[in-house]
């Protein structure tokens, strides 16, 4: 019997090459290239049974179409609205981190109101229903299918036409067209490319499930991210029953939407007021705290910065960040010690945000610098005070994206006083908050002394 024909194929880019090389010739990565069984030729797509012919733009009938909400107010934030016909959803996250309890939460709601269609490659149908007897799901009207075969699973599609399906997870279907094994770059690729067709032309929104790996990237070929309409993170820390939905791309909504989820004996539940979770509770002020306003998406969010100075047990300083930009935490201990005549560098500079949450904007750079302040004087910041703002290094203080939506949200929850760039500062008082504006750091930090 004739040993059948091998390639070696990328795991980054998907590139072929007939010889194991060191870096793929493709994209430059090193040690990438696996070996895997060549495909067939002439099996990987069909012609269309009918011709595609341009059209003008201008006769094209582009309606409005309402979404369809899923059911869980937190996932329809990320999404922007709830789900679209005919998008295609790509969910990821860590082992065990709840995202087949939210879908199977998500498909019973739907399936109240629509055709659903659960496709699980995982698990059998009866731990399925286990799992939804545990946790009390209505599941009278959702059909269920195991099976990872994927020409039997477009067979399903097209005999059950569900409105929403959901396949879990893409890394565990394969195609019969292909010889590589399941999860490989191939099948994913020509797996992810079928369903994708399938959404498109039936109109049926598809959700996939992808693995993801020990980086936190999606497992499989990057094609994979741009095929879909929209990628959702799921996070959380093992430690906390707190879990975050994060959109990093989304063709009919914001990206960098935050949906707030809480892990219970009854599944996932959104949380109402995610702002609770990034805030300490101290029954006496105390020294190096700072809240501040930060933006996810459309949600404002209140986040506890807090920051240690303490004096070097070694020659070289430590600077260490969780949560916040570390080279920027060196950049603003350079303008403190410039601009404000503050020196830290024969100190220790711990900076750490409350709750876990990766706080990327530079709208930090101010609530940092003053909690590194309170924490050096040993001086407890004023009393229900938040404060954001971009410091440049000219010692400017600049303004920020969405400032009055920040300093509506701050008076909301009780908070009285409010140090921000002048620019964001509110035109209409706002009831119950002082703004004090500001244009360079030196006079936020006269402000707190």
């Amino acid at each position: 019997m004739a040993r059948a024909k091998t390639v070696f194929s990328c795991t980054g880019c998907g590139g072929q090459t007939l010889k194991w090389q060191g870096q793929c010739p493709h994209c430059g990565e090193w040690n990438t290239l696996v070996e895997t069984l060549a495909e067939k030729p002439g099996t990987r797509y069909q012609p269309l049974a009918e011709a595609s012919r341009p059209t003008a733009l201008k006769e094209v009938q582009a309606r409005e179409q309402a979404r369809r909400p899923t059911g869980i107010g937190e996932l329809d934030r990320v999404l922007g609205g709830g789900l679209v016909n005919g998008a295609v959803v790509l969910i990821g996250g860590d082992p065990g981190i709840g995202k087949s309890t939210l879908l199977l939460q998500a498909m019973s709601a739907m399936a109240q109101e629509c055709k659903t269609l659960y496709i699980s490659g995982e698990e059998s149908a009866q731990q399925i229903a286990l799992r939804a007897r545990r946790l009390q799901l209505e599941t009278g009207s959702l059909k269920l299918l195991a099976e990872i075969q994927l020409e039997r699973i477009q067979t399903i599609l097209g005999t059950e036409t569900p409105d929403v399906a959901v396949v879990d997870s893409i890394q565990t279907v394969y195609s019969e067209a292909l010889q590589s094994a399941p999860g490989s770059v191939a099948q994913v690729r020509e797996c992810a490319a079928q369903l994708t067709r399938f959404a498109k032309t039936s109109g049926a929104a598809v959700l996939l499930v992808g693995h993801v790996t020990k980086e936190g990237a999606i497992a499989g070929p990057r094609v994979l991210e741009h095929m879909v309409d929209a990628v959702l993170y799921f996070e959380g820390d093992a430690h906390s029953s707190f879990r975050l939905v994060r959109a990093t791309k989304n063709r009919f909504g914001a990206v960098n939407e935050l949906g707030v989820f809480a892990m219970t004996d009854r599944g996932l539940r959104g949380v109402s007021n995610p702002s609770a979770l990034f805030l300490s509770r101290h029954e006496a002020d105390v020294a190096g705290s700072c809240v501040m306003v930060t933006q996810e998406g459309t949600r404002p969010l209140l986040v506890e910065i807090q920051a240690l100075v303490d004096d070097a047990r070694s020659p070289n300083a430590r600077r260490l960040a969780v949560g916040v930009e570390q080279n920027r935490l060196a950049m603003l201990l350079a303008v403190l010690h410039r601009h404000v005549g503050v020196p830290v560098f024969d100190q220790d500079v711990f900076v750490n945000a409350v709750g876990g949450v990766q706080i990327d904007e530079p709208g930090a750079d101010l609530p940092v610098l003053l909690a590194i302040v309170s924490s050096l004087k040993n001086k407890p910041l004023p009393a229900r005070m938040v404060a954001f703002g971009e410091i440049g290094l000219a010692g400017e203080v600049r303004p920020v994206l969405r400032g009055q939506e920040r300093l509506r949200e701050a008076a909301k929850l009780g908070f009285e006083l409010a140090i921000v760039p002048r620019a964001n500062t509110s035109k209409t008082p706002i009831s119950g908050l002082e703004i004090f504006p500001v244009d360079r750091v030196e006079q936020a930090v006269a402000r707190v002394r």
